[in-house]
Order: structure tokens, then sequence, then C-alpha cells
């Protein structure tokens, strides 16, 4: 891989993001790369837990949007989500997964972060959706994946407001997990880590699965559209 890093270690996966003098910014190789392993690892029996992470000061900057797009038709463009098939593939992962966040987490690493499992952060976090003051609605899943953790008016704010927002913020409203000073946070991310990766795995999986299926089970059927309105919107933006 060229984009991302894979560690086993205690029955913990560690996938970290490398690209960092782009901020680790999400360029359509890395989302290949991250749906081919998360595949691979949902099959890993051997794997109780995957921590995704990133090298350098941030977790990532969101889509590379500095990406030189290739000529597609429409059909084709409609055809290609890499973004949402990315983050489908980790919500398909049976295993636990751990979001380690520092410094920059921005648009779709912001919808990576929220389809784990648990997020646990550096006080360094600062997490936004900036795709509204680039003309486009927010696609990816990523809309349902905040609303439940923070409620409608806090993923207005977020999403309709477009601002930064800090750690200590995050964290009252539910979409950091833990907060730690940024020194401590691999340290402690692996502590957490080793603690799942001890729990048995099979009722672990089940009650996983089982939560998913009915947090997200209408969100599925509500939002299977949600690139189809990214189009438009980018289409017929101002």
């Amino acid at each position: 891989m060229k984009f991302l890093k894979l560690e086993k270690k205690n029955k913990i996966s560690y996938v970290s993001f490398k690209r960092t003098k782009s901020l680790n910014a999400l360029n359509s190789q890395t989302l290949k790369e991250l749906i081919d392993l998360n595949k691979e690892l949902e099959s890993d029996s051997k794997t109780k837990v995957v921590v995704y992470r990133s090298e350098g000061k941030n977790f990532s900057a969101g889509a590379d949007i500095k990406e030189k797009q290739k000529k597609l038709s429409k059909l084709e463009l409609w055809k290609s989500n890499l973004g949402k098939e990315a983050i489908e593939s980790i919500l398909k992962i049976n295993q636990i997964t751990i979001a380690s966040i520092r410094g920059y987490c921005l648009g779709g690493a912001a919808c990576i972060a929220s389809a784990c499992d648990f997020r646990f952060a550096s006080e360094t976090t600062l997490v936004a959706y900036p795709e509204i003051d680039l003309g486009m609605n927010l696609n990816w899943f990523g809309l349902p994946l905040i609303l439940r953790l923070i409620g409608p008016s806090k993923t207005k704010k977020m999403v309709i407001g477009g601002e930064v927002e800090n750690a200590n913020d995050l964290l009252k409203w539910g979409f950091i997990d833990e907060l730690y000073k940024d020194e401590d946070l691999d340290k402690k991310t692996v502590a957490l880590a080793k603690k799942y990766a001890l729990k048995p795995a099979l009722p672990s999986r089940m009650i996983k699965r089982s939560v998913n299926a009915l947090t997200y089970q209408n969100d599925q059927a509500i939002m299977h559209m949600d690139y189809d309105q990214f189009l438009l919107s980018r289409e017929f933006s101002e």
C-alpha cells in the first residue's frame, strides 16, 4: 500500500494514514486502499479490534479537493463513489473499530471517524464539515452518522454552519468518547484497544451487528441517494 500502513499486534490491527505532506488528504488511491484493506480485515479471524489513526499531526483533511479529476461521463461519475464505499466498508467490519484522532479531522475524515464504534481524541482535535462552503451537500453517509452521535440541532450547526469545532465541545456533544493530552493519545488508544481485544469475539460481534442494524437500518433506506444529491448540488451550485 502506498498511502496506508498496516500493523498487527496483540489481535489489534492498526491502520495509519501516511500522506502527511498533504495533511493525510483522502485521494482516490487512499480510498481504494482503505476499501480493499477493510475487506481483508473483515475476514481476518485473528483481528479483534481495528484502530484507524494517522502519522503526523493531523488525522486527515478529508477528501483531496486538489486531486486532478479524470474526465468522466455523468453516468461514470454517478457510478463512482469511493467515499461512501469506504464508509460502508468500515460499517461492515465485524470487529470493534476505533478512530484515534488528532489535529484536523475534516469532511470525509469526520465521516470515517463517525463510522467507527469509538472515537478517542487528543486536545488538538478540530472537526468540521466544510462541504457547504464548497457548494456541496454532505454525502458518504455522513449525515446519519453525525446525527446519531450529536443530535439534530448540533448536526445542523456543524453541517450547515461549516464551522470548525474544538475537542472540548465535541466531547460534551458526544462526538468524542474519550479526550486525552496529545502526548497521551497513542498510549491510551492502545490500552483501550487491548481492553476490547480481551472481550469474547462472538458476543462482541453479535452485539455490534445488532446495535448497528437497530441504529442505521432506516437511515440506509433514506440516504441511498445522498451521492445523487451531492452531484446535483455540485451541478447547480452558484
